[in-house]
């Protein structure tokens, strides 16, 4: 089952220039900026204050055409099991928009709630 909100995620234009907004501006932290392979960059920031719930900056690839800055986010659920979670979800009626699928950071599926929102439900890899 689900267990607790982790991430939220942003759709941003560009990771640097997002970076150096979120910093300067409102004073966030940067947790992660890291490569994960070839077109993926994994870019984290939170308020100083707040350890347990994370801002993902996402910059879309060009598969990702649909996702445009200013009118999406992805919030981030973990989980222990994606595979079954997933299954509990399909048989409570719940759709599934990504089947889980195994990525660097663990197993990952997308949801989607009854207006249409999009949410990640991720089962960390070992050691994330």
């Amino acid at each position: 089952m689900i267990e607790k909100l982790t991430h939220v995620t942003v759709v941003v234009d560009d990771y640097d220039r997002a970076l150096t907004w979120y910093t300067e501006k409102l004073g966030f932290e940067v947790q992660d900026n890291a490569e994960y392979g070839p077109g993926y960059r994994w870019v984290t920031i939170r308020p100083r204050e707040q350890q347990d719930v994370v801002i993902v900056l996402h910059q879309p690839h060009e598969t990702e055409t649909a996702l445009q800055t200013g009118n999406v986010s992805h919030w981030v659920f973990s989980t222990r099991d994606c595979r079954k979670t997933v299954e509990e979800l399909r048989g409570r009626g719940v759709k599934i928009v990504r089947e889980p699928e195994e990525v660097p950071w663990g197993v990952q599926a997308i949801f989607e709630d009854l207006y249409g929102n999009h949410f990640v439900l991720v089962q960390p890899a070992e050691g994330i």
